[in-house]
C-alpha cells in the first residue's frame, strides 16, 4: 500500500490512462475525481460491502485499517512552530 501526501490539483497516473486528481477536501472528507477509459470498472466500497451479505463474502475483502499512532518523525512538535529553519515556542 502507498500513502501519500498531496496538495490541491495535483494528480497521480497509474499507467499511460489513468489519472486521479485530489480537489481538495475537509478533515474528513476528499474530493477526487477519476479520469478513467469507460471500459475500466470502478466500484466504491460501500457498494462491494453491501454485495458481499453472506459471510464468505465478507471476509474476502481487503480492508484499510488507519494506522493510530504515526511514529514519532512524522508527528509534529506541540507547542513550536518553524520559522527561518529555527523552532520558536508559541505564546
Amino acid at each position: 500500500m502507498l500513502r501519500l501526501t498531496v496538495s490541491t490539483e495535483e494528480y497521480l497516473m497509474i499507467g499511460d490512462d489513468i489519472r486521479i486528481v485530489f480537489l481538495g477536501g475537509s478533515k474528513n472528507h476528499t474530493r477526487v475525481m477519476l479520469d478513467i477509459p469507460k471500459d475500466i470498472n470502478v466500484v466504491r466500497s460501500k457498494v462491494i460491502e453491501a454485495n458481499a451479505a453472506d459471510g464468505d463474502g465478507q471476509e474476502r475483502l481487503s480492508h484499510y485499517y488507519a494506522v493510530p499512532d504515526l511514529p514519532e518523525k512524522y508527528r509534529k512538535k506541540k507547542g513550536s512552530r518553524q520559522a527561518s529553519g529555527k523552532d520558536v515556542k508559541a505564546i
